[in-house]
């Protein structure tokens, strides 16, 4: 989904470290602090005018308001690895794109009727198809603009998978597919964990067409899913596919980096 979701985690190195002086990186944090506090104060707006339509509780947009905070409050904190002057369009697109998704697992987990038949699920699916479709545009002006750091790069990856176990949880809860769903939603997380055993799977990968194209599947299918027209029987079978097509990514990736570190370890 996008050029940085990829299946390991972006470690903060000397050479990812902010390289401006105290003075610029100031202006940098308050520019940052100023641009997420509006984003911030037009999502609490725009989430209580679709509360009622996503058939939520006006208390259900707390959850959705604090998981924003720690979201913004996590990307303040990691300013150091963003070498640029400014926070930056890209960045302000991927923290658009949080925004969306906080507001859907407010909706999966506090909605009161979200059954197959109820307009609020068509209004989330769009909200979901809309984040896809805002999914690389983000690392599309980073490239263009030259702004891209660790930062971003972290920021959009955290985003997808977020979304992604949103996704698959949300299509166990309508019985769209078995409880192994979320193991498409949690891959990620497994192997960020796997990593405390296993350091040499922290080592980057090099960029992959078929890393990008699965993931991109993966949220395609997910969204897919929820679709009221679509049956159990179908979108069982889909999410089935693409759990094997995302396990297969997974372990092609997993035991490149096993043998690399193998390797390097002979020598």
């Amino acid at each position: 989904m996008g050029n940085v979701m990829k299946h390991f985690v972006i470690e903060a190195s000397g050479a990812g470290r902010h390289a401006l002086d105290p003075v610029l990186f100031r202006r940098l944090k308050i520019n940052a602090l100023a641009i997420l506090a509006v984003l911030f104060g037009l999502a609490l707006g725009a989430y209580y005018i679709a509360a009622p339509h996503l058939a939520l509780t006006e208390e259900a947009i707390i959850p959705a308001a604090f998981l924003l905070l720690v979201i913004f409050s996590l990307v303040l904190r990691g300013l150091p690895n963003h070498p640029h002057q400014r926070f930056g369009v890209a960045n302000v697109v991927t923290s658009f794109r949080a925004v969306i998704v906080c507001l859907v697992a407010a909706t999966v987990f506090c909605a009161r009727d979200l059954s197959d038949a109820s307009s609020p699920l068509w209004l989330l699916v769009g909200l979901v198809g809309f984040a896809l479709l805002l999914d690389g545009v983000d690392g599309y002006l980073a490239r263009t603009l030259n702004l891209v750091s660790e930062l971003g790069a972290r920021f959009d990856m955290e985003v997808d998978a977020l979304l992604l176990l949103v996704l698959s949880i949300a299509v166990y809860m309508l019985d769209k597919a078995g409880v192994w769903v979320i193991a498409i939603g949690m891959m990620r997380y497994c192997f960020v964990f796997a990593q405390i055993f296993f350091p040499s799977l922290k080592q980057d990968l090099s960029a992959s067409f078929r890393r990008k194209l699965v993931c991109v599947i993966q949220g395609g299918v997910l969204c897919f899913c929820l679709m009221p027209v679509v049956s159990p029987h179908l979108s069982g079978s889909l999410a089935f596919m693409a759990l094997a097509l995302l396990s297969y990514s997974f372990g092609v990736d997993t035991l490149h980096l096993l043998r690399k570190d193998e390797m390097e370890r002979v020598r």
